[in-house]
């Protein structure tokens, strides 16, 4: 029941939207509260006190907080879509490939589109080479999961959309057909699926936002006269 439910999320949150998409593909009604991070909510301060961010998933008034822990929690409570296969190796290693993203992957692409010089150098020495790694993981399928979106392709959402944009902003190129041409064709096999473009967020609206935060950081940096 969709009021036993709720998520608090940021529609700007790749972390947020991943839990919306698992909620999406095992069929599970929810009420979706948009948090506004620079003025959190008595709700997310209470549900989350530890680290006071979101995503967090309430369900009969327990919260549970960190995207990967709520989608493993989604994927234990639920039936329906299956997110993680059901041999135990598989399992095991589709949650590596899910902790290798957020380790390896996630923060040296967000850094290459955010440094300048020396630093942005490093960070996409870094996120080519784990970027490289990662592909290993599909070995010649068209999803991590397979032939169905599991728990690599949800947590690997950032790689699909946010990325994209942050690279076009950046004037940079890490994920393309030459360079990583099995994380391409993943990305396109992931966003044609209507369920995933249901949990993206605008392109448009998405590029004004982080246009909007590079300016900001770039005024800071001005010489003074």
């Amino acid at each position: 029941m969709a009021e036993q439910v709720k998520l608090l999320g940021s529609w700007l949150s790749p972390f947020s939207r991943r839990v919306e998409l698992a909620l999406k593909l095992k069929g599970v009604a929810y009420d979706y509260i948009d948090e506004d991070l620079a003025n959190k909510s008595t709700l997310l301060l209470e549900s989350n006190p530890v680290y006071k961010k979101i995503p967090v998933l309430i369900h009969k008034g327990n919260p549970i907080a960190e995207s990967l822990i709520i989608l493993e929690y989604i994927e234990d409570t639920w039936n329906g879509h299956p997110l993680l296969p059901m041999d135990l190796v598989e399992r095991a290693q589709a949650r590596f490939w899910a902790k290798f993203i957020d380790d390896k992957c996630l923060m040296a692409v967000w850094m290459s589109c955010w440094s300048e010089g020396e630093a942005q150098e490093k960070f996409m020495k870094e996120a080519n080479e784990n970027l490289t790694i990662l592909e290993g993981a599909l070995e010649g399928k068209k999803l991590f999961g397979g032939d169905a979106i599991g728990l690599v392709d949800i947590a690997a959402n950032f790689l699909s959309s946010w990325a994209g944009v942050l690279q076009e902003i950046a004037g940079i190129s890490l994920i393309n057909e030459d360079k990583h041409p099995a994380l391409w064709k993943w990305s396109q096999e992931f966003v044609s699926s209507d369920v995933v473009k249901e949990c993206l967020p605008g392109r448009e609206k998405l590029r004004a936002r982080m246009l909007s935060r590079k300016e900001a950081i770039l005024a800071t940096k001005a010489p003074a006269y």
